[in-house]
């Protein structure tokens, strides 16, 4: 039988968190936290998500709330009963003045499984945001399973992004090629968006062996990486993190 869960979420400038609630393998903790943030983490109850789970996280953060948002360990993407897809939507806003860093562990997409994962954030125009998306296809000594992904990013009700990834059999033809993860199994990215860099706009360049930062139409910048495994993406990924948004 398919599960059904939403977890929430909501933080308020006071430190406090008037919303906290699990679902489902969904189980949220607050967890201690330094230099003036809320922290939440989300430790699994469960197996999940397996096919035909519908799994979901809404988070707020309230005007001028500081908010950081990780995990106790991968979310693993797993073949079920049901031949249809599972879904896992995250959904987020953050209000004037908030900031968020949402940091979760990787994702990790097990053979024969299939998963659609959609990350839907609006911003309000001072609002400040870390998000890290890290994908793993496969696990030791197995090819992936189908897994797309789309981020969708709003600044003050305008576009700032809006991307479509997709890996594994499912996917069209090309995506372990040479113009897209060349023989890589570790892929992710990082965005930040920060006011000060509408004075201070980020360079494009190559951030270490196979990762680039761009800057976008807007005081953002996206850092996309490919690696041969988890660690080593990490590694890049917290290279950017120190130099772009530094606690």
């Amino acid at each position: 039988m398919s599960l059904r869960a939403t977890a929430r979420i909501a933080a308020a400038a006071d430190g406090g968190l008037p919303l906290l609630e699990s679902d489902g393998p969904l189980a949220l903790r607050r967890t201690r936290a330094t230099g003036g943030w809320t922290r939440v983490t989300v430790v699994g109850a469960m197996s999940a998500p397996l096919g035909g789970d519908r799994l979901a996280i809404e988070t707020e953060v309230r005007d001028g709330a500081r908010l950081l948002v990780d995990a106790a360990a991968a979310t693993i993407a797993l073949p079920g009963r049901s031949p249809e897809p599972a879904t896992y939507d995250v959904r987020i806003t953050v209000g004037e003045g908030g900031a968020l860093r949402w940091l979760p562990e990787q994702l990790v997409s097990a053979h024969g499984s299939d998963l659609r994962m959609r990350t839907t954030v609006e911003l309000a125009a001072t609002a400040r945001l870390v998000l890290r998306e890290e994908q793993i296809l496969g696990r030791h000594g197995e090819p992936p399973g189908t897994l797309a992904t789309r981020l969708t990013v709003r600044r003050a009700g305008r576009p700032l992004l809006d991307q479509e990834l997709a890996y594994g059999p499912g996917a069209p033809d090309g995506w372990d090629g040479g113009a897209v993860l060349g023989g890589h199994r570790a892929t992710g990215q990082l965005l930040v968006v920060d006011p000060d860099f509408t004075d201070k706009p980020v360079e494009s360049r190559l951030l270490g062996e196979g990762a680039v930062i761009a800057p976008l139409a807007g005081p953002a910048a996206l850092v996309t990486a490919v690696a041969p495994d988890a660690l080593a993406l990490r590694r890049l990924l917290d290279a950017a993190l120190a130099e772009l948004a530094p606690r």
